[in-house]
């Protein structure tokens, strides 16, 4: 979809894109009011704004929207196709063992029982280790703060998403 396909779309049509960025539905209809963006700059600047006018339910919603990486298969198929790439994109990355899946898997119920929404973070083009590592770090913050932190790492998940799904 182009910007100018986006911008004339009706507004149901409208909030439905923008809730395959993210499934916040008041920060959807914050967008689909701010309708139409000039350019992708703009509509990137209004994305973020909205998000910053988002309340904690809104965050929590949208967390909902991203499934939670627990299920030890689904991780060891998501990390196998890192194997051949490791070497030559990520120079000293290994590749995700059983062990990290399997650790991972259990972090992230921790994270989920402690916190009460799943643990967020913008994992394009990180390992299964890098995310164990970040997972692990963030684990005692306190659920404001993390919070806090899931928002932002949604944020940068929303903009990459805007922008994969326009065709520049």
């Amino acid at each position: 979809m182009t910007l100018s396909e986006l911008n004339e779309l009706p507004s149901d049509e409208a909030f439905s894109w923008f809730s395959q960025c993210c499934v916040s539905s008041h920060w959807c209809k914050l967008m689909v009011d701010a309708l139409p963006f000039s350019d992708l700059a703009s509509l990137l600047s209004w994305a973020q704004q909205n998000w910053q006018a988002c309340s904690k339910l809104d965050y929590l919603e949208a967390f909902d929207g991203h499934p939670m990486i627990g299920d030890v298969a689904s991780l060891r198929a998501k990390y196998a196709s890192t194997k051949a790439l490791a070497s030559k994109e990520q120079q000293g990355a290994a590749e995700a063992d059983e062990a990290t899946l399997i650790e991972l898997s259990e972090m992230n119920h921790k994270y989920l029982a402690k916190h009460g929404f799943i643990f967020i973070i913008c994992a394009t083009g990180l390992s299964a280790q890098t995310m164990l590592n970040a997972l692990k770090a963030r684990y005692d913050n306190d659920t404001a703060t993390e919070i806090s932190l899931a928002a932002a790492e949604q944020l940068k998940i929303t903009l990459l998403r805007i922008n994969k799904g326009l065709s520049h």
